[in-house]
């Protein structure tokens, strides 16, 4: 049997049955979100964490998002190697909602939203993320879900994954 290609894999990953929520991580020294001139969340050393909700995000999803931003290990330890997680740290976590990220892009010039999740569902779903993100740690800042924010960071390395759930 032949393995899998990349195109394979990736269409698997994010589409239809098989969507995931996903989140743009970004290692920052600090960030903030502005709503009409008011800065509304703001962190020093940490994770920027733009996330998209996608039908079919349920409970289970949503809880292993939570549990991978606090967990994954993308600062450095004593020799310099991705070993410590927001946790290990104590950082903060800044969370800000951006459908955009489940926008599917293989075809055309413009961007179609129908592997979004729709409004009121990505909504639950962003809330519910941000609920269980501060039950486990103590420093969560969030964006304001369905405003023009704008987002300021400056990233650390730069350091950037793409996590799904």
């Amino acid at each position: 049997m032949a393995p899998a290609t990349p195109m394979a894999l990736t269409a698997a990953r994010g589409r239809g049955d098989h969507a995931a929520m996903i989140a743009l991580i970004q290692r920052v020294t600090e960030a903030s979100v502005r709503v009409d001139g008011d800065v509304v969340g703001a962190i020093g050393p940490g994770l920027l964490a733009l996330v998209a909700v996608e039908p079919g995000d349920d409970e289970a999803r949503i809880e292993k998002m939570a549990s991978r931003l606090l967990a994954y290990r993308v600062f450095g330890d004593e020799a310099g190697r991705m070993n410590r997680s927001l946790a290990d740290i104590g950082g903060g976590l800044l969370l800000v909602s951006q459908f955009t990220l489940a926008a599917d892009t293989r075809s055309g010039l413009r961007p179609s939203f129908t592997s979004a999740a729709d409004p009121e569902a990505g909504r639950r779903g962003f809330d519910r993320l941000v609920a269980l993100c501060r039950e486990r740690h103590p420093r969560v800042e969030t964006g304001r879900f369905g405003a023009h924010m704008m987002v300021s960071l400056v990233n650390d390395g730069p350091v950037t994954f793409r996590l799904q759930s």
